[in-house]
């Protein structure tokens, strides 16, 4: 694939950018100034770009089948990702796991995501986990103005991540997790005039986790969890911090209602609630782009920007609530052996309108277990994932 160099970081940017939202454009009457910012303000779209969107993608098979949640599911080695404080009441005592999924495969091969996680129980009480992200963009030639070849370069993004849990009480676990990032999109070439590098972060993760028993004529449990994830500094591709970026801070909240209904069939509901901590983009002056109409500055630093993110959209706090998105999921469990699963996933149309439907299987035999997912396309964009069965091989002792 031959890229000209001076388009190379945009192509780039673009492709990373599908990871996590869709490109769209607001229809603007142009019957003037006055009324085309109204119109902006109140039916534009104004999605919210973060650095590393890698960090945002759901990177299990067992998650990808439940609509993209998993801050209150039963723990297991996937839950460095999404809640490491559940890690506390997982009831092995080492777990690992392995997922990796073909990214735009309608599209181009060489593109994928792959995850490597697990936790060890150091007690009852507490327990530590780690996980590997990696994903690669393939091999890509890089060419100069006149479409000469300057050498094939493999661009690819990596996090990793340590976390520590431990029981607060009974029923009460919380988590920290530490994450070191590092974007590597240009391999170090000169891009439109400019010196490029490797971008590099750390990052940190807060959890917590209650789950309570019901006693009943069945077996019931209900859980909740909240997770703040990405809580790190801006990211930059150049040494001109004009251009960085923040991180995808994000706050996740969600619960877990499980019933037994006898020894061998088990279900579980799920919700997931999701909202970046990112500033939203303002409305700007078509005529003076310094001057701000509608909305806030979202060029400020990264604590500023977390607590900004919740009332500083144009549109007020109509539009905040549309930038939550939504996670749905149900699992059903035969005598431990066949999970069936199926989840949905929205995000409002003005904000990346990613909508779809998710299915997937589970089999556990003994120690070894495979988690299968699915995904369908419910808008009108299309999924990086669409057409994609996700595979997920873990095990357990």
């Amino acid at each position: 694939m031959k890229i000209n160099k001076k388009f190379i970081i945009t192509i780039i940017a673009t492709i990373c950018a599908t990871l996590t939202q869709a490109q769209i454009s607001p229809e603007i009457d142009d019957g003037g100034t006055a009324f085309t910012l109204l119109s902006q303000k109140k039916d534009g779209a104004r999605i919210i770009s973060t650095g590393v969107p890698l960090l945002l993608i759901a990177p299990d098979s067992r998650a990808g089948a439940l609509g993209d949640l998993g801050v209150a599911t039963t723990p297991d080695a996937n839950s460095n990702h999404w809640n490491a404080a559940k890690l506390a009441f997982a009831d092995k005592n080492f777990a690992a796991t392995f997922t990796y999924s073909p990214w735009l495969r309608e599209i181009v091969d060489g593109i994928g995501l792959a995850y490597l996680a697990g936790y060890y129980k150091l007690n009852d009480r507490s327990a530590v986990g780690a996980s590997l992200t990696y994903f690669s963009l393939g091999d890509i030639q890089f060419t100069d103005n006149q479409g000469n070849s300057i050498g094939i370069y493999s661009p690819n993004e990596f996090a990793i991540d340590m976390s520590y849990s431990m029981k607060l009480s009974g029923n009460l676990s919380a988590s920290v997790t530490g994450r070191y990032i590092r974007s590597d999109l240009t391999q170090g070439q000169d891009v439109a005039g400019s010196a490029t590098h490797a971008a590099n972060a750390v990052a940190a993760d807060l959890g917590i986790y209650y789950q309570q028993n019901i006693s009943s004529e069945h077996a019931q449990q209900i859980a909740l969890g909240a997770q703040i994830s990405n809580l790190g500094n801006k990211i930059s591709y150049s040494d001109d911090n004009t251009e960085s970026s923040f991180l995808p801070a994000n706050l996740r909240v969600g619960g877990r209602y499980s019933y037994e209904m006898d020894q061998f069939n088990k279900i579980s509901f799920m919700l997931d609630l999701n909202k970046l901590l990112v500033p939203t983009p303002p409305i700007r002056d078509p005529d003076d782009n310094t001057k701000i109409v509608y909305g806030k500055e979202n060029n400020v630093g990264v604590v500023k920007g977390i607590f900004q993110s919740f009332y500083d959209a144009p549109d007020g706090f109509k539009e905040e609530l549309q930038e939550i998105n939504i996670s749905f999921g149900t699992e059903y469990w035969y005598n431990n052996i066949l999970a069936v699963r199926g989840g949905y996933f929205y995000e409002n149309k003005k904000k990346g309108d990613r909508q779809y439907l998710t299915l997937g299987l589970g089999l556990k035999y003994n120690s070894l277990g495979i988690d299968l997912s699915y995904l369908v396309p419910t808008a009108q964009n299309n999924n990086p994932l669409k057409n994609t069965l996700r595979v997920s091989l873990s095990f357990d002792f």
